[in-house]
Formats: C-alpha cells, sequence, structure tokens
C-alpha cells in the first residue's frame, strides 16, 4: 500500500508546509524527507515517525528528530493521500495546543472546501 503526500493549501494559496521546509536547514529537510518516504511506502509507520494526537479528530503527527532538535509536521488522512498541514521545531515537551488547533482548523477548511470542489 503506498500513500500520497499532499501539501494543504490555504484558500489564499500559502503553503504553510512548504514555507516550514524552506526554513529548514539542509540536512534536517533530508531527514524529513527519508521520514516522508516511509510515510508513503510502509504499511505500518513507526511510532516513533507517525503518532496520532490524542484529543483530535484526526490529527497526526510525523515524528523527526535529527541531534538534540526535534521537529513535528502536523497531518491528516484523506482516501490515500496523507495531507500535511504545517510543521514546528519542538521546543518543550508538550506540543503548544495552538499548534494542534492550527492543524485542525486547517482540516476542516481542507475538507469544507474538497466537498464543495465535488
Amino acid at each position: 500500500m503506498s500513500r500520497i503526500i499532499t501539501f494543504y493549501r490555504t484558500i489564499d494559496g500559502r503553503c504553510p508546509m512548504q514555507e516550514f521546509l524552506n526554513s529548514l536547514p539542509g540536512k534536517v529537510a533530508q531527514k524529513v524527507a527519508w521520514v516522508l518516504n516511509l510515510v508513503e511506502d510502509l504499511d505500518v509507520i513507526p511510532s516513533q515517525y507517525f503518532k496520532k494526537l490524542i484529543g483530535t479528530e484526526g490529527v497526526w503527527e510525523c515524528r523527526i528528530q535529527l541531534g538534540s532538535n526535534i521537529y513535528r509536521i502536523f497531518c491528516f488522512f484523506m482516501d490515500n493521500s496523507v495531507v500535511l498541514t504545517h510543521g514546528i521545531v519542538k521546543k518543550s515537551r508538550k506540543i503548544p495546543r495552538n499548534e494542534i488547533e492550527k492543524a485542525e482548523a486547517y482540516q476542516r477548511d481542507f475538507l469544507r472546501r474538497r466537498t464543495k470542489d465535488e
């Protein structure tokens, strides 16, 4: 089974995920690409790389670590696609609530606009 990675775009055409990727140093971007390939290709993704966020309606985090830095990419499933919303550099043990809320808002927006287009 392979999944398709898709980037969420805002109604005005911004792509928060692309902006996040563009902000990363080269080695980090390479590791992100490697982890995203796992997400696309593996039937079962190891939880060290991919985990559902408790208390959300289907928001997941893609987990990347390089050295002492931790990166999180927020996403959700849509059919056989994984829609990436945005990413953060994680600085504390807990993911900031406003980042989870942002991912949920992006998910709702994506689903609302997708339904209108069908």
